[in-house]
């Protein structure tokens, strides 16, 4: 791999810049500047050309720039007259002329092509000069880092440094504004120069420091690097906010520089700033008896010096060497004012800087003066390299600043060595040459090569030279190496070397460092091209390390070819040819051989065409010299390329075979006709749409890649498959048998391409089985031909070799057949692995009867326990078949309760004799499938197996009507009484309810706002007929589920004192306020079962749980039936205790009521709470404190209010209530005085006074009729007529004395009362009455009731019989 010359950008409008900056000169004597280089430029191109002919055959070859269509304006050589500067990240090209300047940025625009190419745009063009007089004479573009954390080590933005021939030296910005000027001498300024940071490469080597570097002709101006960065910052800050507030820009303090006067020499046009160095101990000792002499003594340690090299004439070149320290370096004129120290004349300076001078009456017409200037130190020439006839014309420092390239006027380019001041070596015949330096760095893999590999990469040197009388470029290795490139280009080109990169970076900032600059770059004016220099590392190498790395180049360069798209197929094979022909050491070819191989861009013939090359080529060489292992690489890479284009054309090609109806068929006929109903069924809801990705499709070609690196040789010529992910297995097997199964390709062709390459038949089985399974959904669109393709497959690999052992032992399970047993069992793709299973099952029994054939008759044994395998195999897919088609019904609601679980032999048998259970309790959540709906569901499929019985009976009369129940019954309902036929014994009624009910309480659990979950679960329990399995399962809801939750209620009821609100028992409980109300009622109703459980035990005996026959190998986890059978059996007064302080949680938050539930209980009571149910607690016994029972006696009395009170208003006022039913849950349900009558007798509470405050309460609401039926059932009927004696006076004050519109015959009646009832009246408040205006009827019953109750001998009697006097004689009136 040689040199290249790269083009990476394109300047845009160059006949713009061209006419902007020559816009005072017309086109003729654009060149009349310097006439006679130009007609030697132009008169001496022939025999120039001629004269170096020695290399005209390297530069033929090499890449050539057409120049011929350029137009006769832009050919001419108007470039060389213009100070050129590209900024080293190429983002910036500064073009300037006398007083004008072009800046070009960087741009990004699309080509023709649509690819993006970076482009150089005009972005400001302006003067310059701010002298009357004064030219450009140098220029330099400095890219300055920015300080961002996020972006350090980048460039921010790019500072242009300008010298004017006045000796000005100014600052501006890419868009052209100033931001600093300095009059630093008063000679023209010759060139600019800049010094930036570099990493060290080594310890040893002296860290340099950044500077710029200012040369006039006879001084040396250096500025400290980082004071200017600083410098240049606030600067551009200071303008931006002037400009942002409007305002003038406050003049900059001056920079701190050094000055040099340069002496000992006649002229210098060029200089280089070395940097500092430290001389060994040796040239110290040297140096000093040199200056010295004999008695010259020597300092301790030697001195730091900065070097400057220097060229022109007399001498020739210079070596300057600046003591660091010796020489105090020039403050800035602010300092020194400051600080008062300079003599007047210095100070009249400064003032001139400063604008401080303001005696303006003086020479105030007269023109503004140059500010004075500082005086240059003197420094003398070290030595030198004296040739009085030459003149150095420039001088470019090398990036490790140990070498120089120096120009002269003869034609010369001289190589220097610095460190010892030597010229070492020396070209000749290229005058007015231009030079760059390229350092390459080493590879990482030409590094492996390397003995030394663990040390740094090594970098090599190269010496650029354009020679623009012979349009050359050339590139030469260092120091002493040969010529490696050259290139033919423009004879008016710019070399553009910048020599420095990024200022403002330090050792910290530039850790991580990978800022791509561009060397050397050459500028073209007449296409406007930038090109740079590419230089393999190993062309500076000699030696078999070269060879070494001009592989890895090799390779390198056929990775860029593999990764360009735009690259011709009949081209990529040449070149991939050619490279790995050309590369000598085996394992690089190998490496590359495996690069082309896994491209996927190539085509298959490419690839086989390469491959066969090389192996070829292998072949033709002595077997000695060639490496096993790259010869083994090729042949067997040849021979899966072969492979796999015959398969793909047997693929492609429409020779199928017609199948020839075979008779032996008939069986897997009948058998696929029986399931056929229930394969559409499944086909149909796994046909719904859903999203896939294009590249997943099983329908896309296999690349050749893929096969490839599946694939396998062995040493033997075998060919195995090697197994990766499922899905590259599935592409695999899809590629072999996919067109077979369609019918599309011959199958035994197939068969025997793949068993002649040699793989073995249980891959080809696998591959075979892997394909099938997955392409369940076309599979089903056509079963009877892909069954019938795959029968023909299974025996064409049956027969194969290797396939079925000659010397299989009769009494065992044929291997063969397992494999494909263990997928089908394996599969969640229930239909693919059913018709596979029978399929498989024809084709083994035909193999098994064809062998047993030529056998004695004792060896059917083996044929039946194969055959046994088989229909057990069967059954089981069947069975799999129909329960995943019942979970894959889709949810009304949506994907309530998560996605729809895969089920597989394999999983219903690890899941244990629940698996069935467990996973139609899973369906039954997602389909929210009532309990009562569950239930007659159940109970049907019995009702239908007592009516087949009877239908079997009868001689099947009954069908037709089966038939119509089955049309009009719901098309899941039909599933799963379907499935339950199948599974009688795993999905008997018990053990499905007792899964249901599990599976509902563990999704409440996940999320305990969703009452109707914890409900539907107790509604479950409730239908379990074995009490053995109820108790079991309340027992574990109980303790896994419950007890946690009600206790956390319990104690915050007794915290808070009162039913909790909303964020409380969200908080403690983890549930809202309703939530929590649902779930006290679902444990009390929870509870109670247990309880009812508990006491039927003994009379029923303990179910006994079985499983089908083909299922009875299940080996998991128990079921909840199994587990709750083997709980113990719980304490039934400590289960009734919980009972009752569920019932008092529910009552007190359904009622909104103020109670410390736990302080109705003593303290045996306390601690009997949240105890295991199973243990056996001391509980409370005896008469309790009569305290005690007030409290439990007024919490009842406020229930039996507050239903009073939801019953008025769930009747409304409109509706009659004694006619009105009540609900049969919530605060006004019918059951609730029947509970404060339970929990009273278990409270000690008398239920009489319950009974009593009932009544009351009822006729105090104006319930009259309910009010009478609960006074039947009371038992005190003194206390009670005393009770509603007030109530009935009170009913009549309202209406006698209270009520609004009081009539003439109640103030009459009035009157007419006896004085005792009439104070009595007005005793009586009517504002205690929650409903005073009733219709007088009903008082008047009221008053006979209390006339029936009252005996006569009763204190009141005499007044209730006023009372009866005076209703009457209110209801006459009315």
């Amino acid at each position: 791999m040689s040199c290249s010359l790269v083009e990476f950008c394109r300047l845009q409008e160059l006949k713009a810049v061209r006419d902007l900056l020559f816009q005072s000169q017309r086109p003729e004597p654009a060149a009349e500047k310097n006439p006679t280089d130009n007609d030697l430029s132009w008169d001496t191109s022939d025999w120039e050309s001629a004269w170096d002919g020695g290399n005209s055959k390297e530069e033929e070859s090499a890449p050539a720039t057409t120049v011929d269509d350029e137009s006769p304006g832009q050919s001419e050589p108007w470039l060389q007259d213009c100070v050129v500067s590209l900024s080293p990240c190429s983002d910036l090209l500064v073009v300037a002329r006398e007083q004008k300047a072009v800046f070009l940025s960087a741009k990004w625009r699309t080509d023709d092509n649509g690819r993006e190419e970076m482009t150089l745009a005009v972005s400001w063009t302006g003067t310059l000069s701010a002298e009357e007089g004064e030219c450009v004479s140098s220029v330099i573009a400095i890219p300055l880092a920015s300080q961002k954390r996020s972006s350090t080590g980048r460039p921010d933005w790019t500072c242009v440094v300008v010298g004017f021939t006045s000796g000005y030296v100014r600052f501006y910005t890419e868009s052209g504004v100033l931001l600093l000027s300095q009059l630093l001498h008063e000679d023209p300024v010759l060139r600019l120069k800049c010094r930036t940071y570099e990493i060290p490469r080594h310890p040893g080597v002296t860290e340099q420091h950044e500077e710029l570097s200012i040369l006039y002709p006879a001084a040396l101006v250096t500025i400290d690097g980082f004071s200017l960065f600083q410098a240049l910052r606030a600067c551009r800050n200071q303008v931006a906010r002037a400009a942002a507030a409007g305002s003038d820009v406050v003049p900059p303090p001056p920079l701190a520089y050094k000055k040099w006067g340069l002496q000992e020499m006649d002229a210098v046009v060029d200089h280089s700033s070395v940097g500092i160095m430290t001389l060994c101990v040796f040239d110290q000792m040297k140096n000093a008896s040199n200056l010295g002499g004999f008695n010259a003594s020597v300092k301790g340690s030697p001195p730091a010096m900065s070097q400057y090299v220097t060229v022109g004439s007399g001498p020739y070149t210079g070596f300057y060497y600046a003591i660091e320290g010796s020489s105090q370096p020039l403050l800035s004129h602010v300092a020194l004012a400051v600080a008062s120290k300079l003599t007047s004349a210095l100070f009249s300076a400064a003032s001139g800087w400063l604008g401080w001078n303001k005696n303006k009456n003086e020479e105030e017409p007269a023109p503004k003066q140059k500010p004075k200037v500082e005086p240059a130190t003197p420094l003398g020439i070290r030595f030198g390299l004296p040739d009085s006839r030459r003149h150095g014309e420039s001088i470019c420092l090398s990036p490790c600043n140990t070498l120089a390239g120096v120009t002269d006027d003869f034609g010369r380019v001289t190589l220097l060595d610095l460190a010892r001041g030597i010229a070492i070596r020396m070209w000749k015949g290229y005058r007015d040459a231009q030079l760059g330096w390229l350092q390459v760095q080493e590879e990482r893999a030409d590094r492996d090569f390397s003995p030394s590999a663990s040390l740094p990469r090594r970098h090599a040197l190269f010496l650029i030279i354009y020679a623009p009388r012979r349009g050359i470029l050339e590139v030469w290795a260092m120091q002493r190496g040969p010529r490696v490139g050259a290139f033919t280009v423009g004879k008016h080109c710019r070399l553009l070397y910048a020599g420095y990169r990024l200022m403002g970076v330090n050792s910290v900032t530039s850790q991580g460092w990978q800022l791509q600059t561009q060397q050397v770059c050459l500028l073209d004016p007449g296409s406007g091209a930038l090109r740079t220099v590419n230089i393999p590392f190993h062309l500076a190498l000699s030696d078999k390390k070269s060879e070494q790395a001009k592989d890895m180049h090799l390779v390198k360069r056929l990775t860029t070819m593999l990764k360009s798209r735009d690259v011709d197929p009949d081209t990529l094979e040449s070149e991939a040819k050619s490279v790995l022909l050309e590369i000598k050491h085996p394992a690089t070819k190998k490496q590359a051989l495996e690069s082309l191989l896994s491209n996927k861009n190539i085509p298959i013939s490419c690839l086989t065409n390469v491959t066969c090359a090389l192996n070829d080529s292998l072949k033709l060489q002595a077997a000695e010299e060639v490496d096993a292992s790259l010869l083994q690489l090729c042949s067997s890479q040849l021979k899966l390329l072969r492979l796999y284009s015959d398969i793909q054309q047997l693929q492609s090609a429409a020779d199928s075979e017609a199948a020839s109806a075979n008779d032996s068929l008939e069986e897997v006929q009948d058998e696929l006709t029986r399931v056929l109903p229930t394969l559409q069924r499944y086909a149909q809801l796994t046909s719904k749409p859903s999203v896939s990705f294009a590249q997943d499709s099983p329908d896309m070609p296999l690349p050749v890649q893929a096969f490839l690196s599946q694939m396998e040789c062995t040493e033997d010529g075998e060919v195995k498959v090697v197994h990766k992910s499922d899905t590259e297995w599935n592409q695999l097997g899809n590629f072999m048998f996919w067109g077979c199964l369609c019918g599309r390709s011959s199958l035994h062709k197939v068969c025997n391409t793949l068993e002649e390459a040699g793989i073995s038949p249980q891959q080809l089985l696998f591959l075979l089985l892997s394909m099938w399974l997955r392409r369940e959904k076309e599979v089903l669109q056509k079963p009877l031909e892909t069954v019938r393709n795959l029968h023909a497959l299974l025996v064409a690999l049956s027969n194969m070799k290797g396939a079925l052992e000659d010397s299989w032992d009769p009494q065992s399970i044929s291997p063969w057949w397992q494999q494909v047993r263990c997928r089908c069992i394996q599969s969640h793709y229930s239909a693919a692995a059913l018709l596979a299973a029978l399929v498989a099952q024809h084709a083994a029994k035909a193999s098994i009867t064809s062998r047993a054939d030529s056998k004695l008759q004792s060896e059917w044994e083996a044929v039946s326990l194969e055959l046994e395998q088989w229909l057990v195999c069967v059954r089981q897919l069947e069975d799999v078949l129909v329960l995943q088609t019942l979970l894959m019904v889709s949810s009304p609601q949506g994907t309530t309760g998560g996605a729809v679980s895969q089920c597989s032999i394999k999983t219903l048998l690890e899941g244990g004799a629940g698996g069935v259970a467990d996973s139609v309790s899973k369906w039954v959540f997602r389909q929210s499938l009532a309990p009562e709906r569950l239930k007659e569901i159940l109970q049907r499929k019995e009702s239908d197996a007592l009516k087949e019985e009877q239908e079997q009976g009868e001689g099947g009369k009954a069908e037709p009507e089966k038939a119509a129940d089955q049309e009009d019954a719901d098309n899941t309902t039909e599933l799963l009484l379907a499935v339950c036929q199948r599974f009688p014994y795993s999905l008997s009624p018990d053990l499905l309810f007792a899964h249901c009910s599990w599976e509902y309480v563990v999704q409440w659990n996940k999320d305990p706002e969703e009452s109707g979950f914890l409900s539907w679960a107790v509604e479950h329990v409730k239908m379990l007929s074995s009490p053995h399995i109820q108790l079991g399962i309340c027992t574990m809801m109980w303790s896994t589920f419950i007890v946690k939750r009600l206790s956390a209620a319990a104690f915050l009821m007794e915290k808070v004192g009162k039913a909790p609100k909303d964020r409380l028992c969200r908080r403690d409980v983890g549930m809202g306020d309703k939530a929590m109300t649902s779930f006290l009622g679902c444990c009390v109703q929870l509870l109670q079962i247990l309880m009812e459980a508990d006491s039927a035990m003994e009379e029923v005996p303990v179910p006994e749980l079985s499983v089908e026959e083909v299922w009875s190998g299940a080996d998991g986890p128990a079921s909840i039936a199994e587990l709750a059978l083997e709980q113990r059996g719980v304490h039934y007064p400590l289960v009734q205790h919980h009972c009752l302080l569920a019932s008092l949680l529910h009552t007190a938050m359904t009622f909104s009521l103020k109670v410390k539930p736990l302080g109705l209980f003593d303290s045996k009571g306390k601690n009997a709470f949240f105890r295991d149910l199973t243990t056996i607690q001391l509980m409370p016994s005896g008469e309790m404190d009569p305290s005690l029972i007030l409290l439990r006696q007024e919490f009842l009395l406020r229930v039996l209010t507050g239903w009073v009170q939801a019953v008025d208003e769930a009747s409304g006022p409109a509706s009659a209530p004694s006619s009105a039913p009540l609900p049969s849950s919530g605060p006004a349900a019918d059951w609730w005085p029947s509970l404060c009558l339970e929990l009273g007798s278990l409270l000690q509470v008398n239920p009489d006074i319950l009974r009593r405050h009932l009544v009351c309460e009822l006729y105090n609401q104006g319930l009259d009729p309910r009010a009478e039926q609960v006074m039947l059932e009371v038992e005190d009927k003194d206390v009670l007529g005393s009770q509603l004696l007030v109530l009935t006076g009170q009913r009549l004050s309202y209406c006698l004395l209270h009520s609004q519109n009081q009539t003439q015959a109640a103030m009459e009646l009035l009157a007419r009362l006896p004085p005792t009832l009439c104070t009595w009246l007005k005793a009586m408040d009517p504002s205690e009455l929650r409903c005073p205006l009733l219709p007088l009827p009903q008082t008047s019953r009221l008053v006979g009731r209390l006339i029936e109750m009252l005996p006569e001998n009763h204190a009141q009697y005499s007044l209730a019989l006023h009372l009866l006097e005076a209703v009457d004689v209110l209801a006459t009136d009315d």
